[in-house]
């Protein structure tokens, strides 16, 4: 008997955002006087869809996740028609998960009925902090009070809420941290992501740092700054599961973004998207889409699809990615999901000796030791994958 094809996720990117925020590194361009070129990448990532999902195959879509930039600024209508494709691609599940992210602008809480009734049933609203200052200082262009706001209407609006926070800015402390994510629990989301800032290259951040005008905190400040978030959120009900994730129950875990940690399949439609799909032989793919815009609507209108470049992974290459992803869960890696790096067991002893890493018969689990050095935890097994 066939094996039933595996079911899949969508991303979509919507690049388009009100400001730049000077640390994001991502594919964004800036929103501004963008309407008809708003219009036609909508057209372009609706036709992208159909020509992707006709060269999958029959497939069942556990999750959609509208992402970027800040797809809160689409019009409610493209959002309709998007979701709408995507569920006359493939057969829908009964519970399908429809992600929007949000910024809290008071313009943009204005869209959120009109966002619910286009389809999107979870919301990943990204408060950022609940600290005036230090929203100056990411660059954000709401406050604390706008985030508060915008929360509260969207657990009216929405079945589900994700708030996003960034911690480790310049000068916060332990103390400072617990008592601004008891402010956020009381926001009422079900989901939190807590994110350590980063500086990225090529960011504006990272210019400043360059520059000496602000430094990121130590690692014994940093280090304490995580603890403190799994603390806090875990003695109110939000378990980790995954390094930067929390969660009230296995239900309100971020499904879509399971499907990256565990290695799943998805396809991205949109600027810059990447995807991941297996096929029925057992190769996995990795598409993506031109960068910019206007490249990518070009690509659609001369081919139909927006994929730009599709290259076959080795079975390696695919147990790596594995691998570094699925090692940011709390449920670690399967054994035979990285099979084919052949990790010799000899080098397992030490990161186990140390409190790094658990490893049985059947997984690899990162330690709460380990997930404080979890780059360095994959690169010394990856280092330990045998030669072929």
């Amino acid at each position: 008997m066939t094996e039933p094809a595996a079911p899949l996720g969508l991303y979509v990117h919507w690049p388009y955002c009100a400001r730049i925020c000077p640390y994001c590194d991502f594919n964004v361009v800036r929103d501004r006087g963008r309407r008809m070129e708003a219009a036609a990448l909508a057209d372009a990532i609706c036709a992208d869809l159909a020509c992707q999902a006709a060269h999958v195959g029959p497939r069942r879509l556990d999750s959609i996740f509208l992402g970027g930039g800040t797809p809160s600024l689409m019009a409610p209508e493209a959002v309709e028609r998007i979701i709408a494709a995507a569920r006359a691609a493939f057969e829908p599940a009964a519970d399908l998960e429809v992600t929007l992210e949000a910024n809290p602008t008071d313009a943009e809480t204005a869209r959120f009925a009109a966002l619910a009734a286009a389809g999107v049933n979870r919301l990943s609203l990204g408060v950022q902090s609940l600290e005036d200052e230090a929203l100056v200082f990411l660059g954000r262009n709401h406050d604390a009070a706008t985030a508060r706001r915008a929360a509260a209407t969207a657990s009216r609006v929405f079945a589900r809420l994700s708030i996003d926070l960034i911690y480790a800015r310049p000068g916060q402390t332990p103390a400072c941290w617990r008592d601004e994510l008891n402010r956020a629990l009381d926001l009422g989301a079900e989901h939190v992501s807590a994110y350590q800032l980063t500086v990225e290259p090529g960011v504006a951040f990272e210019r400043q740092v360059r520059r000496g005008l602000w430094a990121p905190p130590d690692p014994e400040t940093a280090r304490a700054l995580y603890e403190t978030t799994s603390e806090v959120l875990g003695a109110a009900g939000l378990d980790l599961y995954e390094v930067s994730n929390h969660a009230r129950s296995a239900a309100a875990r971020s499904r879509h973004n399971l499907i990256y940690w565990r290695g799943g399949d998805y396809l991205g439609v949109g600027p810059g998207a990447h995807g991941r799909i297996t096929d029925p032989g057992g190769m996995r793919w990795a598409s993506l889409a031109p960068a910019t815009i206007a490249g990518y609507v070009a690509r659609v209108a001369e081919t139909g699809c927006g994929v730009d470049s599709l290259e076959p992974l080795s079975a390696r290459e695919a147990a790596l990615e594995c691998l570094l992803m699925g090692l940011r869960t709390c449920e670690g890696v399967a054994r035979a999901a990285i099979a084919a790096l052949d990790i010799d067991p000899a080098r397992l002893e030490p990161l186990v000796a140390a409190g790094l890493l658990e490893a049985s018969t059947e997984r690899l689990v990162a330690r709460a030791e380990g997930r404080l050095v979890l780059d360095r935890l994959v690169l010394e097994l990856a280092e330990a994958a045998r030669a072929r």
